[in-house]
């Protein structure tokens, strides 16, 4: 059960990186998208959150490394929720409204974000690796 719910967050993120982001990029408008992108991530995260902290749960028992991973993972989730996006979301309003600087924080809160998402990957990947390999 443990590698199907990994799986599934896993295809979730990939498929958020891959197909969601570069589709909303390149059919609305910059305000368009930024509004969606705005409404869409706090269940984003919400959807990782929960998904990390029931496979965590369920590992336990079997593999308490591959707990400690998803739960790590569901904690950057929660720091990207409720920390990392509100500063994001004000670095952009910052920046639309033509404040010196914003431009800049933006880009490197952004990056973060991207960096946090793919280092939670790698973490999934490494617990699909653990647990085919401890079977």
């Amino acid at each position: 059960a443990v590698i199907w719910l990994v799986g599934a967050l896993f295809g979730s993120m990939l498929f958020f990186a891959f197909t969601v982001a570069p589709t909303v990029f390149n059919t609305l408008s910059e305000e368009h998208a930024s509004l969606f992108l705005r409404a869409f991530f706090p269940g984003y995260y919400l959807w990782g959150l929960v998904i990390a902290l029931i496979a965590a749960a369920v590992a336990m028992d079997s593999s308490p490394i591959v707990s400690v991973a998803l739960f790590l993972v569901a904690l950057l989730f929660v720091f990207a929720r409720q920390t990392l996006m509100p500063r994001i979301n004000h670095a952009r309003d910052d920046e639309l409204g033509c404040l010196p600087g914003a431009s800049d924080r933006f880009k490197k809160l952004h990056l973060w974000s991207v960096l946090i998402n793919g280092f939670q990957m790698l973490i999934l990947l490494a617990a699909v690796g653990l647990l085919i390999w401890s079977h």
